[in-house]
């Protein structure tokens, strides 16, 4: 056979093999087929409805009624795998105040995020003496000099969807206080929480 001959043959079995692959069922039914796709979804590979970083847009827990200062819901999720934060406050030889967070089971989400609650995912609200002071993207905050008058102070650290639901275990936000002496003499800026 001649090599003119032998490559128009090498090339219709290749179409045979690829068409015919496509077209060939495996022996079992469609149902069984599509559940078999399921499991292999749930096994790692991204599903229908997720977003490839491991990140499903599917619910995340459930709404409450309940809600915060501000009126926002609180959103209920299992507390084996909740976030959880940490809230650290020290202060600056400048008058100011570092404020640090550890976060687990938790990422802060950077500015611009869709706003849909995505498991363990969002960013943290930043009080002081129940006022909201920042919503933190980033793990770290600096409260000004003279922001804090003289006396004891509530810095809380509670975290957020991204669709603005505050995280919560057990009905109850997922937050940490630290609670700090100022000796300054300024006061609290007027406003809401800044970015």
């Amino acid at each position: 056979m001649s090599w003119t001959r032998a490559l128009p043959a090498a090339l219709a079995v290749c179409v045979l093999l690829l068409t015919g692959s496509v077209g060939c069922d495996s022996g079992g039914d469609r149902h069984t087929n599509q559940q078999q796709g399921r499991q292999e979804s749930q096994e790692g590979r991204p599903s229908p409805g997720s977003q490839g970083a491991g990140e499903s847009t599917a619910p995340v827990g459930k709404v409450l009624d309940d809600t915060d200062e501000d009126g926002r819901h609180y959103r209920q999720v299992d507390g084996a795998r909740a976030p959880e934060v940490g809230i650290e406050v020290q202060p600056d030889s400048d008058g100011s105040w570092d404020v640090r967070l550890t976060l687990r089971h938790f990422r802060l989400s950077p500015q611009g995020t869709p706003a849909r609650a995505v498991a363990g995912r969002g960013f943290a609200r930043l009080y002081v003496d129940h006022t909201p002071v920042a919503d933190l993207r980033t793990p770290a905050h600096r409260i000004p000099a003279g922001y804090l008058p003289h006396g004891t102070h509530q810095v809380t650290a509670r975290l957020y969807a991204d669709d603005g639901t505050g995280w919560a275990v057990d009905g109850k936000p997922v937050q940490r206080t630290a609670d700090i002496t100022a000796s300054g003499q300024g006061a609290p800026a007027p406003g809401g929480p800044a970015s």
